[in-house]
């Protein structure tokens, strides 16, 4: 039997596409990215993903093609599918904190801040939708200095986000803030632990690819793949 093929339908700028791109590289397992504008989606893809949103996973063996959508439900199949450290921790206690952040960076964060940054300074640009509003970015970066203080809190009492090994949590904020960054609009030296919790995550080899995206009419600032910022 062939090994699987990877096949990841994403954006860059969706958190959670990139959250399943940590998770296969931290895995061990490549993929083909297929980049998909979710706003304008293709026919094809709606007939893979009827939702149109990403990121939507296809996962080839030979003439059997499985299609999983949805960041959790694809994190989760890899755990139970793909050898390799566990990403969700060994205990049931350890699992419940892992989702209970994986879900407060994909929400809470996402919502309070990813949104109003990429979403008003990045994806209304992509998208063609009219003018930032100065309001809602004014927010975001209101509301960025209590998140960056949780991951601060968290890595003062933790090695990792939800424990003693990296997991899908940090997963989960990575992706929020790594797109944030990709404006340059994280203030890293005002939180320190948070910036040291990101220089490690942001060292592993699982996150060189997206160190390595680039957005057509979007350069990111000269630190946004700098190791050492």
């Amino acid at each position: 039997m062939p090994a699987p093929v990877f096949h990841l339908h994403h954006h860059p700028l969706d958190p959670p596409s990139r959250r399943v791109r940590l998770s296969l590289a931290e895995k061990g397992l490549t993929c083909d990215c297929i980049l998909e504008k979710p706003w304008e989606p293709r026919a094809e893809y709606l007939a893979l993903n009827p939702a149109g949103e990403v990121p939507t996973l296809v996962i080839t063996e030979g003439d059997e093609h499985l299609v999983l959508g949805d960041a959790t439900a694809i994190c989760e199949f890899l755990e139970e599918t793909q050898p390799g450290p566990s990403l969700l921790g060994p205990t049931p206690a350890e699992r419940a904190e892992v989702r209970r952040l994986v879900h407060w960076f994909e929400h809470k964060t996402y919502n309070e801040v990813t949104a109003h940054l990429v979403g008003e300074k990045a994806l209304k640009r992509l998208q063609g939708t009219g003018e930032p509003d100065s309001v809602l970015i004014r927010t975001g970066y209101h509301n960025i200095h209590g998140h960056l203080d949780y991951i601060g809190w968290l890595t003062e009492r933790r090695n990792w986000l939800a424990g003693d090994v990296i997991s899908l949590a940090d997963l989960a904020a990575a992706a929020q803030f790594s797109i944030i960054d990709y404006l340059g609009d994280v203030p890293w030296d005002q939180h320190p632990e948070a910036k040291s919790w990101y220089a490690r995550i942001k060292s592993r080899p699982c996150f060189r690819p997206l160190l390595g995206d680039h957005i057509a009419g979007l350069m990111p600032p000269r630190h946004y793949a700098d190791l050492d910022f």
